[in-house]
């Protein structure tokens, strides 16, 4: 996320509220992602243990070896990192605005308790 705490709080309303449904929307996309790429990676190891030759163990030890599948496994490592981010960000506005909210909430009930204990006395 390129904005920092002090931004994110000095947002209106709305603008948060468009910074999470932005964030949120990234994490979604970016977590079907890596999820497509886990598969693919899966089916790709399979498709190698099917395809070798000889025992159980020297299948997947032929699976462990793949260069190519390592780098694959690394890509995907990388992906979940990031998504992990983007989920902390997500997690940090949703936060913010639950914080504004509460904030929000506590000035409604403010303003309610004075109006009944101006009811109170008048009455």
């Amino acid at each position: 996320m390129s904005l920092s705490l002090e931004a994110l709080w000095k947002l209106s309303d709305l603008e948060l509220l468009t910074q999470y449904y932005d964030v949120r929307r990234q994490h979604i996309e970016r977590k079907f992602a890596r999820d497509t790429q886990r598969a693919r990676l899966d089916w790709l190891k399979a498709r190698v243990f099917a395809t070798s030759s000889g025992g159980v163990t020297e299948r997947k030890n032929a699976v462990d070896a793949s260069e190519d599948l390592a780098r694959k496994g690394q890509e995907l490592r990388e992906m979940t990192r990031d998504l992990d981010l983007l989920r902390a960000d997500v997690a940090v506005i949703a936060m913010l605005l639950r914080l504004r909210g509460a904030v929000a909430a506590a000035d409604a009930r403010t303003d309610e308790s004075s109006d009944s204990e101006t009811k109170e006395e008048g009455g």
